[in-house]
């Protein structure tokens, strides 16, 4: 008897989901596409890194080595993300910042590795932009978002 409780504890525990799950997979984006239509719209490997959650590999990205004023801009809708003043070399390979524009992007939860990561998307869209982790530089924020530059275009401070 001691055994069937406590099993019946554990499905009981692991069967629920709380209001903040329901809440993330619930979100609507203001830029609503289907998937044949956001296909048609990016590149395949854009299609992969936003509306796939995909990941390119590191030191791939050429927006690792801007350095330039200007802005980083969802690649799915322009959505402006991140301003190049807030940029850092992390060392990781892919382009890393230490906030994002205020409302920007909105934030989910990411299991895919096995534990819990806080996983980045765009707030207009919910393209996948990459992650958050607490390793940044300490002197401003902590937080290194670390981006898909797959997931980004770059607009000068000139040409805006």
């Amino acid at each position: 008897m001691k055994h069937l409780s406590i099993i019946l504890l554990m499905i009981v525990l692991i069967s629920c989901k709380s209001e903040a799950q329901q809440e993330e997979t619930s979100k609507k984006f203001e830029v609503q596409k289907t998937e044949s239509e956001w296909k048609a719209e990016l590149t395949d490997e854009e299609y992969k890194i936003l509306r796939e959650a995909g990941t390119e590999p590191p030191f791939s990205s050429p927006l690792n080595d801007v350095k330039k004023p200007g802005t980083f801009v969802c690649a799915a809708c322009g959505n402006p993300l991140y301003e190049t003043k807030h940029k850092f070399d992390s060392g990781t390979g892919w382009p890393s910042f230490d906030r994002a524009i205020e409302n920007s992007v909105a934030y989910s939860s990411d299991m895919k590795l096995g534990y819990e990561r806080s996983e980045l998307l765009c707030a207009d869209c919910g393209g996948h932009l990459g992650h958050v982790f607490n390793d940044g530089p300490e002197e401003t924020t902590g937080m290194r978002h670390c981006i898909n530059g797959v997931a980004l275009d770059f607009i000068p401070k000139d040409k805006s």
